[in-house]
């Protein structure tokens, strides 16, 4: 089956003269190596090619080769539309207002609905990028330098450095093959997980602050107020989540991030054993068992208190 929706899209991808790619709000490591590789993929074919993400790309990731081609908003009419790592045509925010249904849709998220004509969704896959690095040659497609740069730090980044509990051997085997493509993948490390802004780290310490623990849970808060005292410039935790899921003694972590005032993002993590996809689910969100996400209408203390008692039944194995 795989097979045949693999030939599929490269027809698709053959015969399209003008395509859109697109991927989520609010881009993590996955979403943006995965649009850079299939777009510079698709640029060094010859295709015409816009790359957008709403939210555009984070100053974080600006380093990689093809960056400064992404857009905001599409502009113009489009043969094929391919949707990257999203497991809802919701993810991609406003990019998609007033196009048609998507043609292609790859992801990794065991949520994905599978809302585009053609799905190519593999939930054990460890991201988007792992899987795009053993498609783009299916596709017709190379892997250039530019190319194997975005995938290996999409790689890293959704493994958290190889660590996440989704790995597996076929995971560090890309890797390999993308580094001998050129790539540094020290370099990448370094940039992707362990340089932080000043702004970044500051925003930390307010999150710290609020720390709580209750029931083999952590979570801490983030409120708009945070973020404009320590001059952080996205709407996400800068990671903080990631800190939190380091705790000793604790089966689950999140993290409470103040969108608007009536608007406010969840990030759970979990030990093995846990499904947190699960919870997401029940707002509306997604993810895999082990890391997950959702985005609530209501108050901070509204939110916290559904979302805690959610999560608390989950621990409790109701």
């Amino acid at each position: 089956m795989i097979e045949s929706k693999i030939l599929e899209a490269r027809h698709l991808l053959e015969t399209a003269g003008r395509i859109l790619v697109v991927s989520h709000i609010r881009p993590d490591g996955d979403a943006i190596g995965a649009l850079l590789g299939m777009g510079l993929a698709l640029l060094e074919a010859e295709k015409n090619v816009q790359m957008v993400l709403e939210d555009g790309i984070p100053k974080s990731f600006r380093h990689l080769q093809g960056s400064e081609q992404v857009k905001k908003k599409p502009d113009g009419e489009f043969d094929l539309i391919v949707v990257l790592d999203c497991s809802d045509l919701e993810r991609t925010g406003k990019a998609l207002k007033g196009y048609p249904t998507p043609d292609i849709n790859i992801d990794h998220h065991v949520t994905n609905d599978h809302f585009a004509r053609l799905n190519l969704v593999d939930s054990e896959a460890t991201s988007t990028t792992e899987m795009l690095a053993a498609y783009l040659a299916a596709f017709g497609l190379q892997i250039t330098e530019p190319v194997a740069e975005a995938l290996l730090t999409g790689l890293i980044t959704d493994t958290i450095g190889f660590r996440t509990t989704s790995m597996r051997p076929q995971a560090l085997r890309t890797a390999a093959d993308l580094m001998e493509v050129g790539v540094d993948l020290p370099t990448l490390y370094q940039k992707a997980l362990n340089t932080r802004s000043f702004q970044a780290v500051r925003y930390w310490g307010a999150g710290l602050s609020t720390l709580e623990y209750n029931d083999r849970m952590v979570w801490a808060t983030l409120d708009y107020e945070a973020r404009k005292t320590a001059d952080y410039p996205g709407k996400d935790d800068a990671d903080l989540i990631n800190i939190l899921a380091t705790i000793e003694n604790i089966d689950i972590a999140m993290v409470f991030i103040e969108q608007t005032k009536n608007r406010v993002k969840v990030s759970w993590r979990a030990r093995p054993g846990f499904d947190v996809a699960k919870v997401a689910a029940q707002f509306g969100g997604g993810g895999h068992k082990p890391a997950a996400g959702a985005t609530i209408e209501g108050n901070m203390k509204e939110v916290q208190a559904e979302v805690l008692e959610a999560t608390r039944k989950l621990l409790n194995g109701s």
